[in-house]
């Protein structure tokens, strides 16, 4: 099993900032140090909450790029990429220049996005997404896998469209879907390489999803064991957040080696890939402490 971790790009409430490039670069470069198998980024453009003002995040792909570029073994993903948000068949494009530019390292998690308040300030259509992220989905997957199609759609259109070069894996860069309705299920069963679900502490969570996920594998005729399962777990350093309160049955807590056992426990559930998330504060000093904390967790795991 894979383990990896979130790197913050979203401005943290503690420092009234987002992590700066270095920070964010360093981070990565600390995921490679510890042994981690993935770096990730979401995939936003703000944040708006009644009451409070706008928080600002980087944006996903521009950072990406550059984390292709500056790291040399973990995978890079994406956690997740709305569909929406950009014309498919150029999100195609730009997912096999940067494979290119990480030497195949590239692994695509698409959405449908949820926070409106983005979609609207930035004059996307919030309205039938699924229907789009359907059509988008079936551009992306035949070009990433064939290299080519044709497709008119009602949102969107390729019309004898090409990607040349290919990028590293002609064969194809693994593409996850995150999903918990009926539709995205069924899509994701009949399209994608992976499912993630998110965001949980120990295994015990996943369990109505994941009887769920099986389900749409069997309609659309499909082993739910081809499909790689990735799964979001909130890690938590409940003494470096003071009077911060975490439940246990939300987010993992204690010593590394509880971790490391909590970690044994999603292997023997048939997860293939973890994704840590240091949820509790977006800050560099947070995330770096408990990018150590699983580090050490990894080791106990795989020792």
């Amino acid at each position: 099993m894979k383990i990896g971790c979130i790197l913050p790009l979203g401005e943290s409430e503690t420092v009234g900032r987002t992590p700066l490039f270095a920070e964010i670069r360093s981070l990565a470069m600390q995921a490679e140090d510890v042994g981690l198998d993935s770096v990730w980024v979401y995939d936003h453009l703000l944040y708006r909450f009644p009451e409070r003002d706008t928080m600002g995040v980087w944006e996903c792909w521009s950072m990406l790029s550059a984390l292709a570029g500056i790291t040399s073994r973990v995978e890079l993903g994406t956690l997740v990429m709305p569909v929406s948000w950009r014309n498919p068949a150029l999100l195609a494009k730009m997912a096999a220049t940067v494979d290119e530019i990480s030497g195949g390292r590239l692994i695509l998690g698409l959405g449908t996005g949820f926070h409106q308040p983005e979609f609207d300030a930035f004059g996307y259509p919030y309205d039938h997404r699924v229907d789009r992220f359907e059509e988008g989905l079936q551009i992306i997957t035949a070009l990433l896998r064939t290299g080519k199609v044709d497709f008119h759609g009602k949102y969107y259109s390729a019309p004898d469209c090409e990607i040349t070069p290919r990028g590293p894996r002609p064969e194809g860069i693994p593409i996850h879907v995150a999903c918990q309705g009926a539709r995205m299920m069924d899509l994701t069963a009949r399209h994608a390489d992976g499912w993630n679900t998110a965001w949980f502490g120990p295994v015990d969570g996943i369990a109505p999803r994941r009887e769920a996920f099986e389900r749409a594998c069997e309609q659309a005729g499909r082993e739910p064991s081809s499909i790689k399962v990735t799964v979001g777990v909130h890690v938590a350093a409940p003494e470096l957040v003071p009077g911060e309160e975490f439940d246990p049955a939300k987010a993992l807590i204690g010593s590394p080696d509880d971790i490391a056992r909590a970690f044994a426990a999603y292997e023997v559930a048939g997860v293939s890939h973890i994704i840590c998330g240091a949820l509790a504060d977006m800050s560099y000093d947070y995330t770096s402490r408990v990018m150590e904390k699983t580090g050490e967790a990894l080791r106990l795991y795989r020792g």
